[in-house]
């Protein structure tokens, strides 16, 4: 990667404040810190399950909905407002840059993202371009210097990206998928093919962390969820190094900004994950989380409620809720679920969720 992220303009600096006027709970624990209690935050925080998204969901399509700043920057207040999460995460798309490095896709709604045709030759790769986030998103920066300024002193601001081997699943696939033939067929039949689209698509993706970081951005997720459909080895070929570069990028401009991974079905992937370098690995549920923090060392952790608790009575989803914490200890836990919630999810629930972890220290002493 020969050039350097394109410049914002941003009026927020990444270092501006001390970490406590910026929401820093959040902020501390993704540094390793000890806390009374973990921040909370959900990933899907703002969607489908809130009346008040759904209301929105009827009136505008969804790209309308992530690009448009107003909307994208009211849906992602809309959870803050009802229930006070440590950490606020701007509403956008793992694909929202495809279309400016020269990938045109679909999102459909209750489908998901359609690209056609597929990326499956040489001559599609060599027309993919390196992002030039100013040009292409400019959107993004109104929405997060929007956000940073609308929950400052009171949460922390997360950006959000997807990592190369998931967004090269979606590419080459063409949609989602249940067994991934078509990557890994290109995997193992045509490998330096798949590399080529994989580095391309780090090199994009790491302008993009740092431009997000650049226009507000106080931590940023890496969404690699389909890694976890990789064997260990296989992780470590067509995953891993391309989190990495991402990382190494991202690190030799702004070392402070913590970078979260997370990957679905990581439980064979765990001893290898700290190797991308990033500051916490989400955890999903199907780990235990007390032996999950074993395997993974010293890196912070977030997570990992299975999201289905949140169907459940109020007692059973302050039970599950500090079982995880307790396993997971005081040190460097950012209490998540272990993947998105569920549409179905009562409001209720969800505000019973992080009152129980706002008062998980008193809680525990009986529990």
């Amino acid at each position: 990667m020969s050039q350097s992220p394109a410049r914002s303009g941003a009026t927020l600096s990444p270092t501006s404040g001390s970490a406590e006027q910026e929401g820093g709970r959040l902020l501390r624990a993704a540094r390793g810190e000890t806390l009374d209690r973990p921040p909370v935050w959900m990933m899907r925080q703002a969607g489908r399950y809130m009346a008040a998204y759904r209301e929105l969901q009827s009136k505008y399509t969804f790209k309308q909905r992530c690009e448009i700043p107003e909307l994208a920057i009211e849906i992602s207040l809309q959870p803050f407002r009802a229930f006070a999460p440590d950490g606020v995460i701007m509403f956008s798309d793992i694909l929202t840059p495809f279309e400016g490095m020269g990938i045109p896709f679909e999102l459909v709604e209750h489908q998901g993202p359609i690209i056609d045709p597929p990326i499956r030759s040489q001559a599609q790769i060599d027309r993919i371009r390196l992002l030039e986030p100013e040009e292409s998103l400019p959107f993004i920066k109104t929405i997060l210097q929007t956000l940073r300024r609308e929950i400052e002193g009171k949460a922390t601001l997360l950006g959000f990206v997807g990592s190369p081997w998931t967004l090269a699943c979606y590419a080459v696939e063409g949609r989602s998928s249940k067994d991934y033939a078509h990557i890994k067929s290109l995997a193992f039949t045509q490998p330096q093919l798949l590399h080529q689209l994989l580095s391309k698509l780090a090199d994009s993706i790491a302008r993009y962390v740092a431009y997000q970081i650049e226009c507000g951005a106080q931590v940023v997720q890496l969404f690699d969820t389909w890694a976890g459909q990789l064997s260990p080895t296989d992780y470590e070929d067509w995953a891993l190094p391309y989190q990495r570069q991402i990382v190494d990028y991202v690190k030799a401009r702004y070392p402070q900004v913590p970078l979260i991974l997370y990957i679905n079905g990581s439980g064979a992937l765990l001893e290898r994950v700290g190797r991308a370098g990033v500051d916490v690995f989400s955890l999903d549920w199907m780990s235990d989380m007390a032996e999950a923090r074993a395997r993974l060392g010293s890196l912070a952790v977030q997570g990992n409620l299975d999201p289905m608790v949140l169907l459940g009575s109020p007692q059973l989803i302050r039970q599950r809720t500090l079982e995880v914490i307790q396993k997971a200890g005081s040190r460097g836990h950012i209490m998540n679920l272990g993947h998105g919630i569920h549409q179905t999810t009562p409001e209720a629930n969800v505000h019973h969720f992080f009152e129980t972890v706002r008062q998980a220290p008193e809680l525990l002493k009986a529990f």
